[in-house]
């Protein structure tokens, strides 16, 4: 077997179908499937069965622990050469299982990861919100790729690692925000080679609306300060941008509204800056999406995603670097609402 596909579920049987659908269109066959079940109340175990007699799948259920740990749990049990890792929210166009077999055929590697993008069929919120976390000019760029800020660094939605490299490394932590950087971190400390397979792409829905986006892109800023706590030195200054955009924002609002406060109408004007990065992101996104309305909706994602993220940054940085104490994250109680 040469690929093992592990993807961990919570509560989301049917986009696992879907996802199982698309894997069942696959034009390279040499894979199986495990499903994880991560204490789900909404179940997918009758998904899973629909496809038992066409697609080489497994189903396991397992108390709740976070997605790190249910991938440990699926890779426990696989037997494939490499395994993949993908959301469960992901869809894969028919190429995708050949498109990682040539990239390793080309060049061999131990661990590797692709992009993602929107499907034609998503909602105009959700190719919004991909534009956000896909754009260069938002934190796309920190996230790697042809017009990356810093090194690729596979994620979890889409990444694959040699199985004998995954056991080494003691597979995920058990972070449940960044726990795919923390991953990638200690394959490059630990000497292995990882690669960018721009072929191996995939559509990922991601969030829906802007407030679950929100609680999404805020935790990953709390990460990247306890990122930084395990593995010092891996700060770069792509990753402060985020910050800067949302003071920067807090203060030209604030010098606005003194400003009028005052009597002075044209303290207006310390707010052209945002005007125009608006202006910039909705042009940019209008026209890679061919819509007025994806345009209109990237400029309040984009701006949800870095001020998200900024806060959550400084939040961290306070909590953990300012005060010393230890890993936290928002939104436990109420994150998927």
């Amino acid at each position: 077997m040469k690929y093992s596909v592990i993807v961990p579920v919570y509560n989301r049987p049917d986009e696992c179908n879907e996802l199982l659908e698309s894997l069942l269109s696959q034009t390279f066959k040499d894979f199986e499937v495990l499903v994880v079940e991560d204490g789900s109340d909404i179940p997918c175990k009758d998904v899973v069965e629909q496809y038992a007699d066409r697609l080489n799948v497994s189903y396991f259920a397992k108390p709740n622990s976070g997605p790190g740990q249910t991938r440990n749990y699926g890779v426990e049990r696989a037997g494939g050469e490499y395994v993949l890792i993908l959301d469960s929210d992901a869809v894969l166009p028919s190429g995708y299982m050949a498109a990682i077999e040539s990239e390793l055929a080309v060049n061999p590697c131990d661990a590797f990861g692709g992009p993602d993008r929107a499907h034609p069929s998503f909602s105009p919120m959700q190719k919004a919100i991909n534009y956000a976390m896909t754009s260069f000019f938002t934190t796309g760029g920190i996230r790697g790729g042809a017009k990356k800020l810093d090194k690729f660094y596979p994620r979890s939605f889409n990444m694959g690692v040699r199985r004998e490299v995954y056991a080494a490394l003691g597979g995920f932590s058990e972070m449940r925000f960044g726990e795919d950087i923390d991953f990638s971190t200690r394959i490059f400390k630990g000497g292995y080679r990882c690669r960018l397979f721009p072929s191996a792409w995939v559509y990922h829905k991601r969030r829906t609306d802007l407030r679950k986006f929100f609680k999404q892109v805020h935790n990953s800023g709390i990460a990247r300060i306890h990122l930084t706590k395990r593995h010092p030195g891996t700060l770069k200054p792509v990753h402060l941008l985020p910050s800067v955009f949302t003071l920067g924002v807090l203060m030209l609002v604030l010098s606005t509204v003194v400003g009028l406060s005052a009597g002075c109408p044209h303290s207006l004007w310390c707010l052209a800056p945002l005007g125009l990065y608006a202006l910039l992101v909705g042009i940019d996104a209008a026209l890679s999406e061919r819509s007025v309305g994806v345009g209109v909706r990237a400029v309040a994602a984009s701006f949800v995603q870095l001020i998200g993220y900024g806060s959550g940054f400084l939040r961290a940085w306070w909590h953990s670097v300012v005060r010393g104490r230890g890993e936290f994250e928002a939104f436990k109680t109420n994150f998927y609402r």
